[in-house]
């Protein structure tokens, strides 16, 4: 199976939006706590700096996203975050992995030095894993810093990585 990474543009919104709603409704990783209907989600896939769609080679099925943007303002404006969504079917393939990797380079080329996650969930070991692999640094625990859908506040763990 082949991955490709492509541009978002407006018609994906569809597509995409379920993918990204379901991190959401799962409520073990995203902040945002609503889902994005989809005149919201246009407007919120257009803001970011770049949204990158893992598409599979032969059918140009959308398989997960990722958005990048400024994690800051003004004097911290050089550093970057991102966010990663793959749709359930299509985990264990490698395509956190691949959007990680062009969101790194994505983030270079547009111009910021360093690529930060602000709230990495403790209990999601798989990016974490998958962030060490990829000489992210960890900057501690945040004790609680996370309110998961059910109610309990989890630990998180900030990460970044020097691009």
């Amino acid at each position: 199976m082949e991955i490709w990474i492509r541009e978002y543009t407006p018609r994906d919104t569809r597509e995409v939006l379920p993918i990204w709603n379901r991190i959401v409704e799962e409520g073990l990783a995203f902040p945002q706590m609503e889902i994005l209907t989809e005149s919201r989600g246009k407007m919120f896939f257009s803001e970011q700096s770049f949204t990158g769609l893992a598409c599979e080679q032969e059918s140009g099925k959308i398989v997960g996203c990722y958005i990048l943007h400024p994690n800051n303002i003004g004097r911290c404006g050089h550093i970057c975050n991102a966010s990663y969504a793959v749709h359930p079917d299509w985990r264990g393939y490698h395509i956190g992995e691949q959007l990680v990797k062009h969101s790194l380079a994505k983030g270079k080329e547009l111009g910021f030095r360093i690529l930060q996650f602000n709230a990495v969930v403790k209990s999601n070991q798989a990016a974490l894993r998958l962030y060490e692999k990829l000489g992210f640094v960890p900057l501690g625990t945040i004790p609680g810093g996370f309110l998961r859908k059910d109610g309990r506040y989890e630990d998180i763990i900030p990460h970044y990585r020097i691009l």
